[in-house]
């Protein structure tokens, strides 16, 4: 289905571009929503699913990430962090330790239950992220991947030009 059809467009965007831009938004946009559907039932969010991922899967056995990194790797703003980890602690996914040597800093690591959780979630969750991803083959995916690495790639380079 074209995007002027599914957004319900009077008139075809005019510019190519434009429609590129607009349809990988609104495709962003369709997966938020599935993975909200998804992760309902468990009682998360994509973001905090995302947060757990990262702690999971970017850190070695018993070590944690500070806040920082993570809301450099997370897809959200730097000031929300805070605020989705209380939420995550009090729900009991994760648990803050501060470094004795730099006590503004916290350490944030799945608790047992966030690991268990997630230990159940992950396996369904690669059924659903294949089910979406296998209408392209895997030559498709990687080409997918590359062409979006060329657009956040050039965003980066004309927020450094000043006109």
């Amino acid at each position: 289905m074209t995007l002027q059809v599914e957004l319900g467009l009077k008139n075809p965007v005019k510019l190519l571009a434009h429609e590129a831009l607009l349809s990988t938004y609104f495709t962003a946009s369709c997966l938020r929503k599935k993975a909200g559907h998804f992760l309902q039932p468990f009682g998360l969010t994509d973001v905090q699913f995302n947060l757990m991922m990262l702690l999971q899967h970017q850190t070695g056995p018993g070590e944690g990430l500070a806040q920082a990194q993570l809301s450099e790797m997370m897809l959200v703003n730097r000031a929300n962090i805070t605020s989705l980890i209380d939420r995550m602690e009090k729900a009991g996914l994760v648990a803050r330790t501060s470094i004795a040597s730099d006590r503004r800093c916290n350490i944030v690591v799945l608790t047992s239950y966030g690991k268990k959780l997630l230990s159940r979630i992950e396996p369904l969750y690669a059924k659903q992220v294949q089910r979406i991803m296998d209408v392209l083959p895997e030559s498709e995916q990687k080409r997918l991947i590359t062409a979006l690495e060329k657009i956040r790639a050039n965003i980066s380079e004309q927020e450094e030009i000043k006109e």
